[in-house]
C-alpha cells in the first residue's frame, strides 16, 4: 500500500491564524473550482511560505458532510456528518459552511496572503460564510486571562487522538475537526472574584496550575470537558486563539478541535451545553455564546493531492484510487491537482 501523507493539523501553534469558512456555489462549475484548488493547495502554501523561510505558515483544509458529496460522491468518510446543534441550558447553533480553512503562521501577513489567494482562486466558486483573524494573547491566555491549552496531548498522544486508524481504513491518516466562535461578555466576566472564576475553570488564574479535586466544583470547565471510556482519557487537539475588536465591544474565542472521531468532541459539547448530570453545565456559557458550529472533515494531504479539476454533473464518480483511500485519480498527463506535536493550548 502506498504511504499517506497527513494534513498537519498537529502544526506548531503560532502568533497569527485565519480562520475561513466558505459555502459552495450550486453547479458543476463551482465544483471544478474547488477541486482544482484542492490540487493546488499544498502548492500555494509552499509558494507563499518560501517568501518568509521561518514563517510556519500552514493551511488545513476541510470538507463539510454536504460539500463532499457534491465534490466525491461515495465512498465517504463514516463519521461525517453536519454539525449537531445542541439546546440544553445553553444553545449550540449550527451554522452553514461548506470549506474550512485553517491557516496559521508566525505573523498575520503570511495568513492573509495565503487566505487573499485561496479565494481568488475560488472566485464566484464560493462566498465566505465567516472569517476570524486570531492572535496570540500574552502567554497563551484567552481574553478571559486564562492559559487556553495545558491538557492538550503531544508527541503520539496527539496523532493517537486526532488521526483515523483502522477503524476507518479507506480514510485511514484523516479527522475530523469541529469549529465554533465564541463572544465574551467581558463585563459580567470581570464582575466576577478571581477566586469564583478559578472554579468556573479549575485552575488557578495566574499561575495556571489546576485545582485540586476536592476544590473543583463538578460544573467546572475542565471536569465536564474530561471524557473516558473504558478507564482511558479521549484526547483532542485544540488551537484555539482569541479574536476581537475593541471599537466594537466584540472579545472572543474560536475553538477549534481536531479528532479522530467526532463524537470526542459531541460529549464534551454535550455535557457544557446540556450538563452532566442534565442541568449541571458549564458556568463558562454563562459569560461567553457560542455564535457558530461547523463540523469537517480532513482527508490526506495525499489525497488532496491527487484531485484533479474536472467536469461534474451531480457527485463525481470515485476512482478506484478514492476507494483505497488515497484519493481521486490523476489527471490524465499525469499532473498532480489539489503536523510539531504541539506543545499548547486548548479550551480545556
Amino acid at each position: 500500500m502506498p504511504s499517506i501523507t497527513s494534513q498537519a493539523v498537529d502544526a506548531r501553534l503560532t502568533s497569527a491564524a485565519i480562520f475561513l469558512v466558505v459555502a459552495l456555489d450550486a453547479g458543476a462549475a463551482a465544483q471544478n473550482a474547488v477541486r482544482g484548488l484542492c490540487g493546488d493547495l499544498s502548492s500555494l502554501v509552499r509558494g507563499v511560505g518560501f517568501r518568509a523561510s521561518h514563517g510556519q505558515l500552514s493551511c488545513i483544509v476541510g470538507i463539510g458532510s454536504v460539500a463532499w458529496d457534491r465534490l466525491f460522491g461515495s465512498p465517504r468518510p463514516k463519521e461525517l456528518h453536519p454539525f449537531r446543534e445542541i439546546q440544553g441550558v445553553h444553545h449550540a447553533p449550527g451554522t452553514p459552511g461548506d470549506l474550512l480553512f485553517h491557516i496559521r503562521a508566525a505573523s498575520m501577513d503570511l495568513c492573509f496572503e495565503l487566505a487573499t489567494e485561496i479565494l481568488r482562486r475560488l472566485g464566484d466558486a464560493a462566498a465566505a460564510a465567516d472569517t476570524v483573524q486570531g492572535f496570540k494573547y500574552f502567554d497563551n491566555r484567552d481574553l478571559l486571562g486564562f492559559v487556553d491549552g495545558t491538557e492538550n496531548p503531544v508527541a503520539q498522544a496527539a496523532v493517537d487522538a486526532t488521526l483515523i486508524g483502522d477503524e476507518d481504513a479507506a480514510f485511514a491518516g484523516g479527522s475530523y475537526v469541529i469549529v465554533q466562535k465564541y463572544l465574551h461578555d467581558m463585563g459580567k466576566w470581570n464582575a466576577i472574584p478571581v477566586e469564583q472564576q478559578e472554579k468556573i475553570i479549575g485552575r488557578k488564574k495566574l499561575s495556571d496550575i489546576e485545582l485540586a479535586d476536592a476544590e473543583k466544583p463538578s460544573y467546572a470547565h475542565n471536569v465536564l470537558t474530561s471524557i473516558e471510556e473504558g478507564g482511558e482519557s479521549l484526547e483532542i487537539l485544540r488551537d484555539n486563539m482569541p479574536f476581537g475588536d475593541p471599537a466594537k465591544g466584540e472579545f472572543g474565542t474560536y475553538f477549534i478541535g481536531y479528532a479522530r472521531s467526532p463524537a470526542r468532541i459531541e460529549r464534551m459539547l454535550e455535557n457544557m451545553f446540556v450538563g452532566n448530570p442534565p442541568g449541571n453545565y458549564d458556568r463558562l456559557l454563562d459569560v461567553s455564546r457560542a455564535v457558530t458550529g461547523s463540523l469537517f472533515f480532513v482527508p490526506t494531504t495525499t489525497f488532496l493531492d491527487d484531485v484533479a479539476p474536472q467536469a461534474v454533473s451531480g457527485t463525481a464518480s470515485p476512482s478506484s484510487a478514492h476507494d483505497a483511500g488515497t484519493g481521486p485519480s490523476r489527471a490524465p498527463d499525469g499532473s498532480l491537482h489539489i503536523g510539531s506535536l504541539k506543545e499548547q493550548t486548548s479550551h480545556e
